[in-house]
C-alpha cells in the first residue's frame, strides 16, 4: 500500500479586501512516499529502451566498434542521458539532480551486488566435481599422489587448522583490540594519542611483513620451530587494528546521556563503561570482531612463511607444520592438473561457507541489541503469569 501526501503547487493569493474577485484555487499534487512510482517506473522503461536502440543503432550501425563491454558502457550513458531529459519534463533541476544521482548509485550497488555473487557462483561451479565425494570432508592428500581422483584425498587438516588458527587469533586479539578501544574512546589518557598512531600505523603494515617479524623473531631468534601457534601470531599483528578501529568508533557512538546518567546514580566510570557502554555496543563490538576475522581467515602470506606445509593432519598447534585452506588452494593451484584445481576451487568454497557460518554464530550469539527478550523468555514470562491468574486468592504467593 502506497502513502501520498498532498503538496501545494502554486501559492494561494486572498482575495483584496472588499472586493468580489474569488480566491485562486489551490493546486495539490500528489507526493508519493511509499511503493511504485508509475511516473518513476515509467521514466526509467522509456529510457532504457530508448538508449538501448539508441546504442544499437550507433554503436552497430553508424560507428565501426564492437565489444560487450563497450556497447552497455555506451547505453549507460544514453540511458542517464535520457532519464534526465524525461524527468525534467516534470521535475525541475533539485529534483532531476536527485534522480540521476538516485540512478548512479543504485547501478553502484547491483555491480556490486553482481560481483559478489558472480565470485560466488564461478567458484561453486569450479569446485563442484570436488563438493561432491565425501572423502574431500573426512581425508587427507597425505597418501594419494597428485594425479589421485577426486575420490580420493579431502581438506579436513586443512579445515582443522584454519578453525584453529583462527581461533587462537580471536582470543589473542579481541580482548587487547577492545581494550585498546576503551582506553582510547572512554579513559583517554596522555597516551592516547601515540596509541592512535600506532594502531593507524599497524594497520597499514602488509600481512607479509607481519610474517616476517614473526619468522625473525620467533623462529630464527628464539629458536622456535614453525607452528600453527606462529601462523595465530602473524594473524593477530593484521586483526588488532582492524579490531580496535572499529570498536573505537563503535564506542565513540554510544550516547553520552547514557554515561552521565549512570554517573549520576553515583556509579564509578568503571562500572559505567563495564554495565552502560559495553552492552550498549556489543552488537557494534560483535561487527568488529566479524570484520577482523575477515581480514584474516583468508590470509595465505603469513601462513606460509610461519607455519609451514604439510600435507598430514596436524592437530597441535604449538608443534610441527599446520596447513590452512588459504595455503591448501594456492599449493593446489599450482599444480597444472584438472583434479588439483578442481580440489582449490572446492577448498575455497568451505572457506566462503565457513566464513559465512561462524558470522551467522557471531550474530546469533553477541548482535542482540540491549535489553532484547528472546521469544523463550517471553513465553516463560507468560506462562508465570497465566499461573499466577489460576491461582486462588487463598493460596499464599510463593
Amino acid at each position: 500500500m502506497s502513502t501520498v501526501l498532498d503538496q501545494e503547487t502554486a501559492p494561494t493569493r486572498p482575495p483584496a479586501p472588499g472586493s468580489a474577485e474569488p480566491a485562486v484555487r489551490r493546486e495539490v499534487r500528489r507526493v508519493r512516499i511509499g511503493g511504485p512510482d508509475p511516473e518513476l517506473v515509467s521514466h526509467v522503461v522509456g529510457s532504457a529502451a530508448g538508449a538501448l536502440a539508441l546504442s544499437w543503432m550507433v554503436y552497430e550501425q553508424l560507428v565501426p566498434m564492437t565489444g560487450a563491454i563497450g556497447f552497455w558502457l555506451c547505453w549507460y550513458v544514453a540511458f542517464l542521458a535520457l532519464f534526465a531529459a524525461m524527468s525534467a519534463t516534470s521535475l525541475d533541476r533539485v529534483g532531476v539532480t536527485d534522480r540521476v544521482v538516485g540512478a548512479l548509485v543504485t547501478t553502484a550497488g547491483l555491480v556490486l551486488v553482481a560481483c559478489l555473487v558472480g565470485i560466488v557462483v564461478f567458484t561453486f561451479l569450479r569446485g563442484k566435481d570436488a563438493l561432491s565425494h565425501l572423502n574431500f570432508y573426512t581425508q587427507t592428500t597425505a597418501f594419494i599422489g597428485p594425479e589421485a581422483p577426486l575420490d580420493q584425498g579431502g581438506i579436513v587438516a586443512a579445515m582443522v587448522g584454519t578453525l584453529e588458527q583462527v581461533a587462537i587469533s580471536v582470543v589473542l586479539s579481541v580482548p587487547l583490540a577492545i581494550a585498546t578501544a576503551v582506553y582510547l574512546s572512554e579513559v583517554r589518557g596522555r597516551l592516547a594519542r601515540l596509541v592512535r598512531t600506532v594502531v593507524e600505523a599497524m594497520s597499514a603494515v602488509p600481512t607479509i611483513v607481519a610474517g616476517l617479524f614473526i619468522y625473525s623473531m620467533l623462529i630464527l631468534k628464539f629458536g622456535q620451530e614453525r607452528s600453527g601457534f606462529a601462523a595465530s601470531l602473524a594473524l593477530c599483528i593484521s586483526m588488532i587494528p582492524v579490531v580496535c578501529t572499529t570498536a573505537e568508533v563503535v564506542l565513540r557512538l554510544v550516547p553520552n546521556g547514557l554515561r552521565e546518567a549512570s554517573l549520576a546514580l553515583g556509579t564509578t566510570h568503571w562500572q559505567t563503561v563495564r554495565r552502560v557502554v559495553l552492552p550498549t555496543a556489543r552488537p557494534g563490538l560483535v561487527t568488529a570482531v566479524l570484520l577482523g576475522v575477515a581480514r584474516v581467515i583468508g590470509e595465505t602470506s603469513p601462513v606460509l612463511l610461519v607455519a609451514g606445509s604439510t600435507i598430514e593432519l596436524n592437530a597441535d598447534p604449538m608443534h610441527g607444520p599446520m596447513l590452512s585452506l588459504p595455503l591448501f588452494a594456492f599449493t593446489q593451484m599450482k599444480m597444472p592438473l584438472d583434479t588439483a584445481i578442481a580440489r582449490a576451487f572446492g577448498s575455497c568454497v568451505v572457506l566462503l561457507v565457513l566464513v559465512v557460518v561462524l558470522f551467522a554464530l557471531a550474530r546469533i550469539l553477541g548482535g542482540r541489541p540491549p535489553g532484547h527478550v528472546s521469544r523463550r523468555t517471553l513465553r516463560r514470562r507468560a506462562q508465570q503469569r497465566q499461573a499466577r491468574a489460576r491461582r486462588p486468592e487463598s493460596e499464599p504467593a510463593r
